[in-house]
């Protein structure tokens, strides 16, 4: 591949900047120096509000009711699952202000141009269809326990703020997580208390899963929920300014993540103690035992934290789409393609609206599946190339390198094949050992890396990169 001029040096405004209601312009391209603004602190709420919703609440609610851990392991398997997707999400948040582009334009350097079709394509499903779906029908399901409007009126409502926020963009997406914090912050803590002075801690738990299986699930689990915003992080932070403290962006990042995930997936575990009979309904289940004014102010916030949520869902599904190499001369084709992911999403989370439980749990159990490999095989070739600058490689075309689909293919291939553990499919190693739960992602990730690592020296991908400064 050939030398050619960065484009990322360029210097020029797009007329945007700070603007709140404006609409975005342009895709996936580099964020000019002139719009560069914002802290580091401003990613605590907009990490922490998507998380304060009923989704994050069921995490904790699996550990107890469907793998049948006591509260106590429950807690520490939370714990831990969520440390090590918060880790993560702090380390590749450092990399938006550096490079000033989405975090699946940056896994090109790993993937290659055409090669990131798969990282992408998967994101673009997950993220902009799939926990769209979940978390519309969390909020809907809400709405309609508080309201008592139908399921369908209260999933098309919820739907529509969604996409109308996701549709103007990054400014604007950022102002509704800033504002909706406080009161979502507020209203759980005030759910939170209560249910813990409901709950019977002690209590004994019951399930057909060996504990040390139980357990590992559970790890999984929160795990997969908190990674589940990795391939996110840098589309939030890719308008800071490159010379920002990357620590401090690491910190309010993970900081983010794990607080708001760790504390409502515990809540969650400790409501399973509290519930004395079920509603039918996973948000009227958790809400049941509150008082009415408690449970109302908590429903609205389930309704609002799913909302916060999946505006973040439809505007990187988006432009993970546009990663693809979609090309779309529109002006407003990242707002364009939020209409569509928003629209085909509501579609699914209809059909979702009926045993929304079960299908919560298998999407949340698989996620990690592939979240793990990918994220072993862009911190092996981030360090790989480390005191490189790697900008020139993600918009040319030409570059290839696939040591990347190939690693992360194979990592997923093996690890779900042989380790499994799931309703639709089980793999014959937990099969024949229960106790082992479910390692899948943490064998994932430790094949695609070992795996890139040695593709990437026989392979030899040409990378004319130049020394870091």
């Amino acid at each position: 591949m050939s030398v050619i001029e960065n484009p990322h040096l360029k210097d020029e405004s797009r007329g945007y900047g700070e603007k709140v209601v404006a609409v975005e312009p342009g895709g996936i391209e580099f964020v000019p120096l002139p719009e560069r603004h914002g802290s580091p602190i401003q990613l605590l709420w907009t990490w922490a509000s998507p998380n304060l919703e009923f989704a994050t609440v069921f995490v904790g609610v699996l550990g107890v009711a469907v793998f049948g851990l006591s509260f106590g392991m429950a807690a520490l398997a939370i714990i831990i699952g969520t440390a090590g997707g918060a880790l993560t999400q702090g380390i590749l948040s450092t990399w938006g202000p550096r490079h000033g582009l989405p975090q699946m334009v940056i896994g090109r350097s790993a993937f290659g141009f055409f090669g990131n079709l798969l990282p992408a394509g998967l994101m673009s499903i997950t993220a902009g269809i799939g926990w769209f779906a979940v978390n519309s029908v969390s909020g809907a399901l809400a709405l309609n326990t508080l309201t008592h409007m139908s399921k369908g009126l209260s999933l098309v409502i919820i739907v529509a703020v969604q996409i109308a926020v996701a549709f103007f963009g990054h400014n604007l997406v950022q102002m509704f997580e800033r504002f909706a914090f406080p009161f979502l912050a507020i209203v759980f803590v005030i759910a939170s208390g209560y249910i813990f002075s409901k709950a019977h801690l002690g209590a004994h738990a019951g399930g057909g899963i060996p504990t040390s299986g139980a357990f590992l699930l559970e790890v999984g689990a929160a795990f997969g929920y908190a990674a589940g915003w990795n391939p996110y992080a840098s589309d939030y932070t890719r308008y800071l300014k490159p010379d920002v403290n990357g620590r401090a962006v690491a910190l309010y990042a993970g900081l983010g993540i794990f607080l708001s995930c760790a504390v409502l997936e515990i809540v969650g575990a400790a409501s399973v103690t509290a519930i004395v009979k079920s509603t039918g309904s996973p948000t009227g289940d958790f809400t049941s035992i509150m008082p009415t004014w408690i449970r109302d102010l908590t429903l609205l916030a389930i309704a609002l934290g799913a909302i916060s949520a999946n505006v973040l869902n439809i505007y990187s599904g988006a432009m993970s789409f546009l990663a693809m190499g979609v090309k779309l001369p529109l002006a407003l084709r990242r707002a364009l393609v939020a209409l569509v992911f928003g629209t085909i999403g509501l579609f699914v989370a209809w059909s979702g609206l009926k045993d929304s439980g079960a299908k919560y749990e298998n999407f949340l159990l698989v996620i990690a599946y592939w979240i793990a490999p990918w994220l072993a095989v862009v911190f092996t070739d981030r360090w790989l190339r480390r005191g490189t600058v790697i900008d020139r490689l993600v918009d040319d075309r030409r570059y290839q390198n696939w040591a990347g689909p190939i690693a992360m293919l194979f990592g997923m291939a093996v690890s779900i094949w042989l380790f499994s553990n799931q309703t639709k499919y089980l793999a014959p190693i937990p099969k024949a050992h229960p106790g082992l739960g479910d390692v899948t992602f943490e064998v994932g990730f430790v094949l695609s890396g070992l795996a890139y690592y040695v593709l990437f020296r026989l392979l030899k991908p040409r990378v004319d990169v130049v020394k870091a400064q």
